[in-house]
Order: structure tokens, then C-alpha cells, then sequence
């Protein structure tokens, strides 16, 4: 940050210092974020429908069959989200977090910008990162880095 001309000058080495964790920190978060979503369709936990009334949903939004969409979804979220958060197989796991984050901003574009309407702005935001972690993979604060290999 030497190079940077900051209003408080000061902060500089504190940002210099806490910069290798930002992007393990929303790597984890987008992880966190993930799992419980797909807790609730594959096992109806945190107050979720479960597996059977996820499918029959699915199979009325015309996800056909219901029950195969649940399950690739629920496990993109259980797994994919396990993996972001362990920085394991990052790339892969980006990768189908943003497929399946294009498919949820197009489905609920209906709906207009705002989450609170059932819009897509968190679908979007999930997207944007999810590409974040396929372009830049794991980092060093992961299961990939302490390998050294990655997609």
C-alpha cells in the first residue's frame, strides 16, 4: 500500500496486513451462505420444505423432474458451498455455483432488482462473487493452495 496516497496514512499497514484474508473471508461467507440453503431443500432443515415438497415445487416452477432438480441444486449448494468454504476444488465448485446463480437471476428477473420483492439482486451478488472465485480460484488460505494444484 506504499504506493497508495491514503487519506489516513495510517491505516495503511493495517490494510496491508489484513489484505491476505479478504478474499478467504467472502470465499467462507459464500460458502456459509450456501450450505444452510441447500440443508433446507435436501433435509427441510432451518425451516425448509425438505426433498419431497422442493420436488413437487419444482416439478409446478416446470423443473422437470422435480426431484433430479432438487438434487443438483441442493448438493451445488451442500457440497459446492462445503468446498468454497474449505478452498477445495474452488474453481469447480465457483463454476457450478454460477451456472446455478444464471438460472436463479434469470428466473427471478420477473420479479424485478430487489430481493425483497423476490428479485435478483442476491442473485446476482452470489453470481459476482462465485465468478470472482473461478477467475482467481482458491488463494493460499486454502485446501487448493496447500496442495499447489487447482483447476
Amino acid at each position: 500500500m506504499a504506493d497508495k496516497r491514503l487519506f489516513i496514512p495510517a491505516l495503511g499497514s493495517i490494510y496491508a496486513a489484513c489484505e491476505p484474508y479478504a478474499l478467504p473471508i467472502l470465499r467462507v461467507v459464500l460458502g456459509v451462505i450456501l450450505i444452510p440453503h441447500g440443508c433446507q431443500k435436501l433435509f427441510g432443515m432451518f425451516g425448509g420444505m425438505g426433498y419431497e415438497k422442493f420436488s413437487e415445487l419444482f416439478d409446478k416452477l416446470g423443473y422437470k423432474p422435480g426431484w433430479f432438480w432438487v438434487l443438483v441444486v441442493g448438493l451445488t449448494e451442500v457440497v459446492g458451498g462445503a468446498c468454497l468454504v474449505l478452498g477445495l476444488f474452488t474453481r469447480v465448485a465457483a463454476l457450478f455455483v454460477a451456472i446455478f446463480m444464471i438460472n436463479a437471476v434469470w428466473f427471478t428477473s420477473a420479479k424485478g432488482f430487489f430481493w425483497t420483492q423476490q428479485g435478483l439482486e442476491y442473485s446476482l451478488l452470489i453470481l459476482a462473487v462465485a465468478l470472482v472465485f473461478l477467475i482467481r480460484g482458491g488463494g493460499t488460505c486454502s485446501l487448493d493452495g496447500k496442495m499447489g494444484r487447482e483447476f
